[in-house]
């Protein structure tokens, strides 16, 4: 071998060993790193065990409790009129709603008992709103969307008004299943209700008609001091077609009437969220976008609230299969619903025909 070769590799020799033996060390960090990150994901995992198995002792337990109204609020008596309270503003259910005067009232007056479920909360929201605004008494007129077997036809005739309940034609009823689950009127029959008020009177002051909410009849166009719907134009197809469907039941309405809809509000988040043919959920965006609309059209909204409540029960989301109570929050599908109300008074400015196109 040439000496300058010998000479090189001599020299290179030690430098390579440096090499070696940092790489050797570099890899022994590594593998202790990587144990280390093992035993710290190990323990991560157990910890998530522990705490998966304590949420599903605490879901068991509080199957278990009573969270009913009675304990939550307390046993207290309905008032014999309706109470005065904050005016009602576009808002979510929560339970401060529940623990109101005018809640129990009107939860006595359409014979339901006293309880925390967002449906209850609907037909609380939507007649405390209506009556407020002085809009139940005689002479007045109301259109119902939607009523299904609903109280409130009854008991806004019980008060003085003339009203034009609507729902699905049959047919339409029974392919979307409400007809096999007893959430569907096919005539006034189903919507008497004789405890709340007497048959004579209903049938004097309230008609019914079978209504595409999708295609509100001219008919009908301003012609009522009030309309509502309660938690079913989430139900017509499309995030879109329920909001044209409020736009649209504005027409119905004499100029300064007072419409109120409830429907389902996404708690989870307000980028995505679930469309289908039978079920959309709406969140905070679609809702003030909707708000934006109809205020540059002329309309007025109630300011929109979307605080949530600070209570237990606000926090409490119901999973399948539900609970009675409390059902003021509940999981559909991936999200976290609960019911939105909307008060919005018609005004001086429509479009076109009248119809949203």
């Amino acid at each position: 071998m040439p000496v300058t070769r010998i000479l090189q590799t001599k020299l290179l020799d030690p430098i390579i060993d440096r090499i070696v033996c940092r790489i050797a060390q570099i890899l022994e960090k590594q593998a202790s790193s990587l144990s280390e990150a093992k035993s710290i994901l190990s323990a991560q995992q157990r910890a998530i065990g522990v705490i998966s198995h304590d949420v599903d002792l605490l879901r068991r337990q509080l199957d278990k409790a009573e969270w009913t109204y009675k304990s939550v609020i307390g046993e207290l008596e309905a008032p014999e009129r309706p109470p005065a309270t904050p005016r009602r503003r576009s808002a979510l259910c929560k339970q401060a709603d529940f623990a109101l005067d005018a809640y129990r009232y009107w939860s006595s007056a359409i014979r339901l008992p006293a309880a925390l479920h967002r449906k209850h909360w609907e037909f609380f929201y939507i007649c405390q709103a209506l009556y407020e605004r002085g809009l139940l008494g005689k002479g007045r007129t109301g259109l119902g969307f939607g009523v299904g077997r609903e109280p409130l036809p009854a008991l806004f005739a019980a008060f003085g008004c003339t009203i034009e309940a609507t729902d699905q034609a049959p047919g339409d009823a029974t392919r979307a299943g409400w007809q096999q689950t007893g959430q569907h009127a096919d005539g006034l029959a189903a919507l008497e209700k004789p405890d709340i008020c007497t048959p004579a009177t209903f049938r004097e002051r309230v008609n019914f008609e079978a209504v595409d909410m999708n295609d509100i009849p001219v008919h009908l166009q301003g012609q009522f001091d009030f309309c509502w719907s309660a938690c079913c134009l989430e139900h017509l197809g499309s995030l879109e077609r329920g909001l044209r469907f409020i736009e649209n039941s504005l027409n119905t309405l004499k100029i300064g009437g007072i419409a109120v809809h409830t429907t389902e509000f996404n708690l989870s988040s307000d980028t995505d969220t679930l469309e289908s043919r039978d079920l959309s959920i709406y969140r905070r965006c679609d809702i003030e976008a909707l708000a934006t609309r109809l205020e540059q059209a002329g309309h007025h909204v109630e300011p929109l609230d979307f605080s949530t409540g600070t209570t237990f029960v606000d926090g409490y989301v119901d999973l399948p299969p539900y609970r009675s109570e409390p059902h003021l929050r509940l999981r559909l599908g991936e999200y976290d619903c609960t019911s939105i109300g909307l008060i919005i008074t018609r005004g001086p400015q429509t479009g076109g025909d009248g119809v949203v196109e």
